[in-house]
């Protein structure tokens, strides 16, 4: 029997959406338009209702237990919690039981990653080691926007062999967690130690959850609500609650699991639930809210500006010079191979592919800088540099790579 739900028996409208959603471009597609929207908003008679929407006052909660903040902090520090418990999540799975799992599978990745974070994190501080303002934003274009990068590849189709976006997978993977430690490290500001000492409470009852072989989802998840406020108010950035709530959901290894728990793994019943809301709702409203900039009265000379050019050379040049560089030496040496249908070319284009920054580099930006001209400043050389990459990547990519079947993947 049919399932009426099929595509073939919905409307021709709704049909195409579905068929759309299956398409693995389509997570780095949807960021491209929420990004375009908002420069139209940002430019357009729409920009006081724009504006309007970022700083519209939300409260959340009664009397004294009430949280007050504009919309664009609600999405920043709230619903980045949820993409970063999704990120932690994926760390974990792969830690236990995936492409982290074993020495020889990290160690490339491993090495690509830091060295796509060091070197752009040196160009940025070549162009603006005079400025301090400026350098709190170095971290700035060492991240990597994985559901962009992997939407660029997507629209390769069958030229793209798999051990190739494994790797660019990895490396984001491990990317992602630099991000999340450099965000704790360098982003956090004004402790209360009392907020500490109830989110340290908090962790230590979700630890004891797991212990006892608690599966349901639920405890986990009001826990880390509650964590999540703790995490706010001690002047740790919220986001990182997000983190330490996934790593803390149980994670069921197939190959070790009691039978009746191998459907039953709250790690990737979580994994599998949260993964469209943050690919086509919560990182497209990010990229809406935070990706507006006023590009009147602008000039030539502002992109050449120490700030967006030491950002966009750290993503376009910095990030592949450092992938490149580290994993053809370790091929040289032989600590490490290359995917199986990879040479230097390939690896080069996916170089190429790291430096689209924007989601994670924005978001970074928007914890260093608080002033409205440093920010803009950095978003125009995070988005001119994605644009960049995104479009040398693609197409030095369709020109290198064969094309072959999916057989011959």
């Amino acid at each position: 029997m049919n399932n009426p739900l099929t595509p073939r028996r919905l409307p021709r409208a709704l049909r195409a959406l579905v068929e759309f959603f299956r398409l693995e471009a389509a997570g780095g597609i949807t960021l491209i338009v929420a990004a375009a929207l908002a420069l139209i908003a940002a430019n357009s008679p729409w920009h006081d209702g724009y504006e309007g929407f970022r700083q519209f006052p939300l409260k959340i909660g009664v009397g004294d237990f009430a949280i007050a903040k504009p919309l664009l902090l609600w999405i920043n520090d709230g619903l980045m919690a949820i993409f970063f418990l999704l990120v932690a999540l994926e760390i974990k799975r792969e830690s236990l039981s995936g492409q982290l799992a074993g020495r020889e599978q990290l160690i490339l990745p491993l090495a690509c990653a830091c060295a796509g974070v060091v070197v752009p994190a040196l160009i940025f501080t070549a162009f603006n080691h005079g400025d301090v303002s400026a350098m709190r934003g170095w971290a700035v274009p060492t991240a990597t926007d994985i559901a962009f990068a992997l939407g660029v590849l997507a629209l390769l189709g069958s030229r793209v062999p798999v051990g190739m976006k494994l790797l660019l997978s990895t490396i984001a993977v491990v990317d992602d967690l630099i991000a999340i430690l450099i965000i704790a490290i360098f982003y956090s500001h004004g402790m209360s130690f009392a907020a500490l000492g109830l989110a340290a409470v908090v962790l230590i009852a979700m630890w004891l959850l797991g212990r006892f072989r608690v599966l349901a989802l639920w405890p986990y998840l009001l826990l880390g609500v509650v964590l999540w406020v703790c995490v706010l108010k001690s002047g740790v950035h919220a986001t990182l609650a997000g983190v330490a709530t996934g790593l803390m959901i149980p994670h069921v290894d197939k190959r070790n699991a009691i039978p009746d728990e191998i459907e039953h793994s709250p790690l990737e019943t979580l994994e599998h639930a949260l993964h469209p809301w943050v690919a086509y709702a919560i990182l497209p409203i990010f990229a809406f809210a935070n990706a507006g900039l006023v590009l009147g009265g602008m000039q030539a000379s502002d992109a050449l500006a120490a700030l967006p050019l030491g950002i966009a050379l750290g993503l376009v040049l910095g990030k592949p010079l450092g992938i490149v560089i580290v994993a053809m030496i370790m091929h040289r040496v032989g600590w490490a191979r290359l995917p199986e249908g990879m040479d230097g070319r390939a690896l080069t284009g996916l170089g190429v592919l790291c430096g689209i920054g924007f989601t994670m580099s924005l978001f970074i930006a928007s914890l260093a800088y608080h002033d409205p001209s440093l920010y803009e400043a950095s978003v125009l050389g995070i988005l001119g540099a994605s644009v960049v990459s995104a479009v040398i990547g693609f197409a030095w990519l369709r020109a290198v790579l064969p094309a072959r079947s999916d057989a011959d993947r």
